[in-house]
């Protein structure tokens, strides 16, 4: 029985390496898709009108297709799957996979072509018409609204279809993950970004503008997504068929995901209008601002897909099992842990990119598109986005407490209260300060929710809210002055690394001044945490040296 367990736990391990990595790797094709967007586009009105096209499908695939996969269709699929493995039971599986593949189907083309029909309507959410007509470039604004509008119209149109193909991939994903299957499913994002980037490239030279390009890019991204899993669904022994409508409706585990999936879409359509009500604002706040904040972002979420969601992702089948067990010592030792780590990357990381946030945008995005100006105006929101990384990264750390006991109520409590936060600080700020006030409104939302998740911390017994927050805050700010003194000589040194490279190429002017803030940033932190015997870093090390002998 113990053998079992161990290769359990094995394979178990050896799953989440696999998704880290494909998670990573898919992080990073994710950056290189926005710097071929910045290479071509820039923060040009064609970046900002290919960044809210694509919103507008994303928006609902992440509503139905993640959602109700994760939610509502593994669940029921695997209740099927522990009935047995007899005739009788495999036929009813068939038979629900079947229907549930019939309903995405109908349901999806529905949505697609009522949004083709109704794009011109959806893209006036986005793009306000401009109002003073006494202004004296009124007549240059009213043209540009007007190319603007057009052109999101245009693109949407040809990326709404990616909807049904990525529901579709979302679906045999669900397939695959519930057959305990995860290597394809987390390869596809990384295809579907190579994908979108060899077809800019192919097809911008053929198109009027290569936001077009991007958007046909997307659509064919999709359709490999789900043709790329089709293979191996087959070798699961499952059969993908159509259905009868009146079957589909009629299968009690149909009827079992849409009851569950009412819920969530209710949960989620508040936290998602995060997006819709943040691009709205940024598309009227001028041009440029919705393509730089995405830019912005991408960085913030290439370090969140690294670290945060890893962890998160790591720890909470361990907080499951103590749960059960009711080992609450282990598992409030396990959260602390958890969140010093969280701590111990985010904040350096932070102080870091504060000081060399410029050289750093510029390395990736800088080019003929994206000139300097493009640069400064990034520059502004991701120091306001990187502000608040440490609490979006606690966020994905501390629900898993919640989600763990059994828990989802008062997570998405936090999160509802964020996001109004996010809405009020947004209207409040997009005015006087433009992207930076976006930017700002959506960090301050996440303080709010790390803030009010601490708070219902108090509500849940087993945890020990009162040792929670004293270590984690004497541990923040501890790390806090450690990032601080790191930070200053490489503030000071900045502008002689600058001036020594300039007038060379773009790798060597922006790479090597950041290559050398980051050897003396690290040299002074990993100084200040080994003569200060930091308990997690000596943990680091410690676990690191076992693993050297046991290989030995």
């Amino acid at each position: 029985m113990e053998k079992k367990n161990n290769t359990q736990k094995k394979s178990i391990l050896k799953s989440g390496i696999i998704l880290s990595l494909m998670t990573f790797a898919s992080r990073i094709m994710g950056l290189i898709r926005e710097m071929t967007k910045a290479s071509f586009m820039g923060t040009s009105m064609y970046a900002d009108a290919f960044t809210t096209s694509f919103m507008i499908p994303n928006l609902l695939r992440r509503l139905f297709a993640e959602n109700s996969i994760s939610v509502a269709f593994i669940p029921t699929f695997k209740e099927y799957l522990q009935k047995g493995e007899d005739e009788e039971n495999r036929n009813q599986t068939q038979e629900f996979l079947s229907a549930t593949f019939t309903l995405i189907s109908f349901l999806v083309t529905i949505v697609v072509v009522i949004g083709i029909i109704i794009t011109p309507f959806i893209t006036l959410l986005f793009c306000k018409k401009p109002l003073d007509s006494s202004a004296s470039d009124y007549a240059m604004q009213l043209q540009m609204w007007m190319m603007k509008k057009d052109e999101i119209t245009i693109l949407t149109r040809i990326m709404f279809p990616y909807l049904l193909t990525i529901s579709v991939a979302a679906f045999f994903q669900g397939i695959l993950n519930g057959c305990k299957i995860f290597s394809p499913s987390g390869f596809t994002p990384v295809l579907f970004n190579a994908i979108v980037i060899l077809a800019t490239y192919a097809l911008a030279p053929f198109t009027s503008n290569p936001a077009r390009a991007m958007s046909i890019g997307v659509l064919i991204g999709g359709i490999v997504q789900a043709l790329f899993q089709w293979p191996f669904i087959k070798q699961t022994g499952w059969k993908i068929a159509f259905t009868s409508l009146k079957k589909t409706f009629s299968n009690p585990g149909t009827k079992k995901v849409l009851k569950l999936i009412g819920p969530t879409i209710i949960g989620m359509a508040a936290y998602q209008l995060n997006d819709v009500v943040s691009t709205a604002l940024a598309n009227n706040a001028g041009e440029g601002i919705t393509s730089s904040l995405q830019y912005s972002l991408r960085l913030q979420e290439l370090i969140l897909g690294i670290f945060a969601v890893s962890i998160g992702t790591v720890i909470l089948p361990d907080l499951s099992g103590l749960a059960q067990k009711k080992e609450w010592e282990e598992f409030n030792n396990m959260l602390i842990q958890a969140i010093k780590i969280i701590v111990l990357i985010t904040i350096p990381v932070t102080f870091y990119s504060l000081v060399n946030g410029r050289e750093l945008i510029a390395l990736l995005y800088k080019n003929k598109s994206f000139t300097e100006e493009s640069v400064l105006l990034t520059l502004g929101e991701f120091r306001f986005h990187i502000a608040g990384l440490f609490f979006i990264a606690a966020n994905r750390i501390i629900s898993p407490a919640f989600y763990a006991q059994g828990n989802t109520k008062l997570p998405t409590l936090a999160g509802i209260i964020s996001f109004v936060t996010n809405i009020i600080f947004a209207l409040a700020l997009v005015k006087p300060m433009s992207g930076n006030g976006i930017a700002l409104a959506l960090s301050m939302a996440s303080m709010v929710n790390t803030i009010f998740l601490f708070i219902f911390m108090k509500k849940m017994e087993s945890i020990k809210i009162k040792k929670v927050l004293k270590d984690t805050l004497i541990y923040i700010l501890k790390i806090t002055i450690y990032s601080v003194i790191a930070a200053i000589p490489c503030y000071l040194l900045r502008p002689t690394f600058v001036n020594l490279f300039a007038n060379h190429s773009r790798l060597i002017s922006e790479g090597l001044p950041l290559v050398c803030s980051l050897v003396i940033f690290t040299i002074i932190g990993i100084f200040e945490l080994f003569i200060t015997k930091d308990s997690i870093t000596v943990s680091i090390v410690r676990k690191i040296k076992h693993k050297n002998v046991g290989l030995n």
